[in-house]
């Protein structure tokens, strides 16, 4: 017995074109999209209400496309822009109003590097369901049990094989046939991290910012909403680069905090969340997306891979992790810092994804900006800054009480490889950065020396965190004031393109 096609319920089909603007070429991408989302909601309502036909409902992504018949040997300044081979590339494309910044430049680099026509049209790729509310709405939440059943029969949800980061991770084989990736990440997996980065930090995709501080305290969080908050109450009138430009202030929960001006005072918007998220983030604005994120990441190498995993796809400028660690030098004092300029991986989150064989560098224009901050704010220079800044290696672990295992266990390693210092997640922050061509930094505050025998007490500790997270921050914040005075095209650094890198940055 044959069965009959199921029928499928699908937005007017749209016709592929070619742009030459990336406006236009942007502009298309957002109509195909936005009819999509449309259909799928408009659905759902007819679902809820029972007036839905019998058959599947679904709505594709947009795709970009160009075909490449001859590579010409690119600015060999550029990180990013280009293809390595001729081919036809593409990739789907999610939220663009979200992106739309981004998109339009990587679009201009296409047409600027390759002097290729931009395709736009509808791939093959489902938008899920609960990817089509943007994290405003709960799917579920107008269903009954019986309708909650049936919703995968009618819809599209999320699908895992779909999210890999294969292509990140260099071990993508694009299918013979099939269009080479475009960029890092496809719209299901972009999608996917937009929602858990809501989930992890109770703060929408929106308000994250191209420069992101990571830190492992609530001492650091704290002082940022301090400083922030006062920020906020200045009209913005005068001020240096560190802080002229900041617009509002975004805590958990997406309260907005809008700074005052010469005319009328700070005024909020939304409700403070009532409850901390796993990873608090707080966002000081600037226009274009200019400012600063500060994710309070908590303690541990998996918090670390997992938020970087998803802010990621947001594609920041750069991010550094600024934090307390164990110094393991004896010449250390309390309260100096250190640079990273190496790791030592014994965190193991990133094992498969990122083999232990694999170096992470140091990134130049980072490891200036973090140097130049500790001076701007310490007031010591050349051979007076070694007093309080070393540079080396760090070394990360997974074992929060390494101290306890059996001498000499990792006192010997840590000394063989000539670390410094040693954290839980400076090294998983580094990596990711590495596995996903975001520039990494990473500058440490010693707060004890275990192996010589100078453990944190409580007094002695709450003296040192008021004395020294206030100067701590101040440099982080010095460093991205810094790095932002930079273009992107050398921000995102050639250090980080593999042999055959995708276009998109």
């Amino acid at each position: 017995m044959s069965h009959r096609p199921q029928a499928l319920h699908c937005p007017a089909p749209v016709a592929d074109a070619v742009f030459s603007d990336p406006q236009a070429a942007l502009d298309q991408v957002q109509a195909i999209y936005a009819a999509g989302i449309a259909h799928l909601r408009g659905k759902l309502s007819e679902f809820i209400a029972g007036t839905l036909p019998p058959g599947r409902v679904r709505a594709c992504y947009p795709v970009v496309r160009v075909r490449i018949d001859s590579v010409v040997r690119p600015d060999s300044r550029l990180a990013y822009g280009f293809v390595a081979a001729p081919g036809v590339y593409e990739t789907s494309l999610t939220r663009p109003e979200l992106f739309a910044d981004y998109l339009r430049a990587q679009f201009q680099l296409l047409l600027d590097n390759h002097g290729v026509a931009l395709e736009i049209g509808v791939g093959e790729q489902p938008i899920p369901l609960h990817f089509s509310f943007a994290g405003k709405a709960h799917v579920e939440g107008h269903l009954s049990l019986e309708q909650r059943q049936q919703l995968r029969d009618i819809f599209d949800l999320p699908d895992l094989a779909a999210m890999d980061d294969g292509i990140a991770n260099g071990t993508h084989e694009t299918p013979d046939g099939q269009p080479m990736p475009l960029a890092l990440f496809t719209a299901p997996r972009i999608d996917y991290s937009l929602h858990r980065l809501q989930h992890y930090t109770g703060t929408a995709p929106e308000h994250f910012q191209n420069f992101v501080l990571f830190t492992n305290y609530q001492f650091y969080v704290d002082e940022f909403v301090r400083m922030a908050h006062a920020l906020m109450n200045q009209a913005a009138t005068t001020g240096t680069d560190d802080d002229a430009a900041y617009t509002a202030f975004v805590e958990p929960g997406n309260f907005v905090t809008h700074r005052a001006t010469a005319h009328s005072p700070a005024r909020t918007e939304g409700h403070a969340s009532t409850r901390l998220p796993q990873m608090p983030a707080y966002h000081l604005t600037m226009p274009n997306h200019g400012g600063i994120t500060l994710v309070n990441i908590g303690v541990g190498p998996a918090n670390a891979k997992n938020i970087t995993d998803h802010i990621a796809v947001l594609r920041p400028h750069a991010w550094i992790m600024l934090g307390h660690c164990a110094g393991l030098r004896n010449s250390q004092r309390l309260g100096d810092y250190v640079l990273a300029h190496g790791y030592v991986r014994e965190d193991h989150v990133l094992d498969e994804e990122l083999p232990l064989w694999v170096p992470i560098p140091p990134l130049a224009e980072v490891q200036q900006a973090l140097e130049g901050a500790v001076a701007d704010i310490t007031q010591l220079h050349g051979y007076e800054l070694k007093r309080v800044l070393r540079t080396g290696t760090v070394a990360s672990t997974d074992n929060r009480n390494w101290e306890l295992l059996p001498y000499p266990g990792p006192d010997r390693r840590f000394s063989q490889s000539r670390a410094i210092a040693l954290d839980m997640e400076s090294a998983t922050v580094a990596a990711n950065g590495f596995r996903f061509r975001v520039p990494y930094g990473t500058l440490l505050c010693v707060s004890d020396k275990p192996l010589h025998g100078e453990l944190k007490l409580p007094g002695m500790a709450d003296q040192f965190y008021r004395q020294q997270v206030e100067q701590h921050l101040r440099i982080g914040l010095r460093a991205i004031a810094r790095l932002r005075q930079q273009t992107m095209g050398r921000l995102h650094s050639r250090k980080l393109r593999s042999f055959d890198e995708v276009a998109f940055q």
